[in-house]
């Protein structure tokens, strides 16, 4: 029994580990602890009504998740290691001498110690004895500062990447807003330039922080889900322009929204459609208005 429990211990220890590496470091695969959580909170607000047009529920989804997920890795790692000090309590342990061995042999003492170990606080009134538990205890200690480092590191990186999202959502609301403007004048191939550039950026960005999909945007100004299709217009439009250099970059444009919806689609909405409908699925999911699928012989082109 001991064993077995130890055994469990050290599973979720394996857990935790497994998760802090694939959110972090290798993000690129399926499943994973944060992201079923982060998921899971999705799908519960998608459920919930709203509470008025700019708000929901789901505006909460991305910052409470990763709440949710930071809580879980501690606890479950806490645990982990609580569950591998509680069989060998109280016979591998020295005691302060104000503590009966005999009255701290309990699960509640274990987590007590884990906690200690986990946040180095280091009080010393419990102390292995026993030459694994005296290498476990530090190992623990390390582990708590790489989770801390962790979830500093995760915040971090993720925050940028909204904006990054946020500032190309604010230009092609700007373009759409002057869409005769550009009907009328011709588009220059540095602006679409540009517009790849950002599109490439938030592709990475999805990739590298997949959590990022599940911060709702309310303001379709600076909604990425309810903008992105005028990007697909501009690169439909253009891509048969009568100037070669606005036609390459038409064309490059077209290409990472087509590589941006083949991530969104794989990693999240699996509408198995194109660009077109992958984009209108992702405009769904955060509750806006689903945009009308571009026609290709859009026009003027010039």
């Amino acid at each position: 029994m001991d064993i077995a429990v130890m055994l469990l211990g050290a599973a979720l220890i394996a857990l935790v580990a497994r998760d802090l590496f694939h959110t972090l470091w290798h993000p690129t695969r399926h499943g994973g602890m944060s992201r079923l959580t982060m998921a899971a909170l999705w799908r519960i607000s998608r459920s919930l009504p709203r509470r008025g047009r700019e708000r929901g529920p789901g505006g909460l989804v991305g910052p409470l998740g990763m709440v949710t997920v930071i809580f879980l890795w501690g606890v479950l790692g806490a645990l982990g290691w609580a569950l591998l000090y509680w069989p060998n309590l109280p016979e591998f342990f020295i005691f302060d001498s104000s503590l009966d061995p005999t009255e701290h042999s309990g699960f509640l003492d274990a987590a007590y110690m884990s906690l200690v170990a986990l946040t180095t606080l280091g009080l010393g009134d419990v102390a292995p004895s026993d030459g694994w538990l005296r290498l476990a205890v530090p190992v623990e200690a390390m582990f708590g500062f790489v989770l801390l480092t962790a979830v500093v590191s995760w915040v971090l990186g993720v925050y940028p990447t909204l904006g990054h999202r946020r500032q190309l959502a604010g230009r092609l609301h700007l373009l759409r807003t002057n869409d005769r403007l550009a009907r009328d004048g011709a588009l220059t191939s540095s602006l679409l330039d540009d517009l790849t550039a950002s599109v490439v950026q938030t592709r990475g960005d999805f990739t590298q922080y997949p959590e990022g999909y599940w911060f709702h945007d309310a303001d379709e100004h600076l909604s990425l889900s309810a903008t992105v299709h005028h990007a697909h217009r501009l690169a439909l439009r253009w891509r048969e322009s009568d100037e070669a250099d606005v036609r390459l970059s038409a064309a490059m444009l077209g290409d990472a929204l087509d590589d941006l919806a083949g991530v969104l689609d794989r990693n999240f909405l699996r509408t198995g459609g194109d660009t077109a409908e992958v984009f209108a699925a992702y405009a769904a999911d955060h509750r806006h208005p689903i945009p009308d699928t571009p026609a290709p012989d859009a026009e003027p082109r010039r």
